[in-house]
């Protein structure tokens, strides 16, 4: 496999605290990676930094030739980076079909012109937008499909975590980041998710994935590798199986007898 993105050295210090410490990482194309470590251990700051809503105080983030550390937060959307976040940041009055559209709008037409003249244009637009995303939705949930244009706000916990995830593959991206996507969910729904995200990656064989999460079960299954991160310092990489039995991981995060 090819690597999509790899980091070298990257740090990111807010005074005095350096949450992330010369930090070098990669993932591949079609990978899902595990992200894991205890809290404050600088996985969401990464996340943060890739996205571009941190600038990186040094290094260097390599996505398909381009430096993200060096971009804003809007053009690496558009290179095809996506991203879900800890708390829902769901607009619950706005429809789920409203929700889904604000993570495609590099795709839609915002002029004015095509808005309130081309309205041909603008019903196939629509019309377009619609069948895509309830062919994605509907990988996750058939009855969610259905609902689109009901409010966020009536629909459950695991449905909300769906559309979070939805709106951020409705662009087509090629690289996924969950951020800890169990949540307030029971272990019931997070199985569920899990299984959701697993057939996502059938459909979209080139997407890479990185994964946080608390849920050792969910690391587990469905991750082919693991990086573990204390203060803001990776300490251990590998598949899980050798991540859960090193003794620095077992001390900083996972506990010993």
């Amino acid at each position: 496999m090819s690597t999509l993105l790899a980091c070298d050295g990257l740090s990111m210090r807010f005074g005095g605290l350096v949450a992330l410490n010369q930090l070098s990482l990669s993932v591949n194309e079609g990978e899902i990676l595990g992200l894991i470590g205890p809290n404050g251990s600088g996985k969401t700051t990464f996340f943060n930094v890739i996205t571009g809503i941190y600038q990186a105080s040094e290094g260097r983030v390599d996505y398909r030739g381009q430096d993200l550390a060096r971009m804003s937060a809007q053009e690496i959307y558009r290179a095809g980076v996506t991203r879900t976040f800890q708390r829902s940041r769901l607009c619950l009055p706005l429809s789920i079909f409203d929700n889904l559209m604000i993570g495609n709008h590099r795709r839609l037409d915002h002029s004015l012109w095509f808005n309130l003249i081309r309205r041909g244009a603008f019903q196939a637009q629509f019309e377009g937008q619609y069948a895509a995303a309830q062919a994605l939705v509907r990988t996750f949930s058939q009855s969610l499909s259905v609902r689109l244009f009901e409010p966020a706000a009536s629909v459950n916990m695991i449905d909300r975590r769906r559309i979070e995830i939805c709106r951020a593959l409705i662009s087509q991206p090629t690289l996924l980041l969950l951020d800890e996507p169990s949540a307030g969910m029971t272990h019931e729904e997070t199985r569920e998710l899990m299984d959701d995200i697993l057939i996502v990656r059938e459909h979209m064989p080139g997407l890479a994935i990185i994964i946080i999460e608390h849920e050792m079960n969910v690391i587990e299954r469905i991750t082919e590798r693991c990086i573990v991160l204390n203060y803001g310092q990776k300490i251990c990489e590998g598949p899980y199986a050798r991540v859960a039995a090193d003794r620095e991981v077992q001390e900083a995060y996972l506990g010993t007898e």
